[in-house]
């Protein structure tokens, strides 16, 4: 009976130490899906010169010049696709020189850029200046406000996009703040194919957006790159303390 007992003891222990293994595992899994499946790239947290230009669009003081707006837009755009760039799928092929033949590893990916107009335009140039051999898709979508100016709807209109089924699909939106524009455009591009990939490309974004975003787009094969997170959004969904309309900044008031 007192050897029973033990046993009993023992069987007891070792179920309750199974259960509390599952229940670790679990909890980690949990974890795992929140913060590893869809991962956000937020570039601005480490020191680079890319905070210079930042602090930049940013600055009331230096953001009205609009060539150097958009400039400093264009060069933020080459660091992220460097930075992107480092996450493709590569090839080593053979290349001829005067002197010899040499292996070089370079990118084996169809890549999409997919730019929201109008103030993704200097963006997507930045991108374009590295992903060179990209093709290249646009799409107008604005906010469409109520009357009181409370509320709003997105509308989206123009599309000049090629197929994106099987690519590696890069959507480029300078400012995330809800995260609206971005789910009525991607919407609208899924009607020219699933892509394999997809990388969310923005300047600042809110992380009100960026909790919208990992609800949009699919977990598993997308990344969102950002080169600052905002704390919050105004009564009017512009992002605080961020920088001001992106739009008018780089090319001009709109009526």
């Amino acid at each position: 009976m007192i050897g029973m007992r033990i046993n009993e003891s023992y069987f007891s222990l070792n179920c309750y130490q199974f259960l509390s293994v599952c229940v670790y595992m679990l909890t980690f899994m949990y974890i795992c899906k929140i913060y590893y499946v869809m991962t956000v790239n937020n570039l601005g947290k480490n020191n680079s010169i890319l905070n210079q230009f930042i602090a930049e669009l940013r600055d009331i003081h230096i953001h009205n010049d609009k060539l150097r707006f958009r400039r400093n837009i264009e060069r933020i755009g080459e660091i992220m696709s460097y930075e992107v760039s480092k996450t493709l799928r590569y090839k080593t092929i053979d290349i001829q020189t005067p002197l010899g033949v040499k292996a070089v590893s370079v990118p084996d990916e169809q890549i999409v850029l997919a730019t929201i107009l109008r103030a993704g335009l200097p963006f997507h140039y930045g991108f374009l200046s590295y992903f060179d051999r990209a093709e290249n898709a646009f799409i107008a979508a604005s906010r469409k406000y109520s009357e009181n100016h409370c509320n709003f709807a997105i509308e989206t209109g123009y599309l000049s996009s090629p197929s994106i089924e099987g690519k590696t699909l890069i959507v480029i939106d300078p400012m995330l703040a809800t995260g609206s524009s971005l789910d009525s455009v991607y919407q609208s591009l899924l009607h020219r194919g699933n892509p394999t990939k997809i990388h969310v490309a923005c300047i600042i974004a809110s992380r009100q957006g960026i909790d919208a975003a990992c609800k949009i787009f699919p977990e598993g094969k997308t990344t969102i790159w950002t080169a600052a997170v905002d704390p919050h959004l105004d009564d009017k969904a512009y992002i605080v303390p961020g920088l001001g309309d992106a739009g008018d900044l780089a090319y001009g008031e709109k009526i």
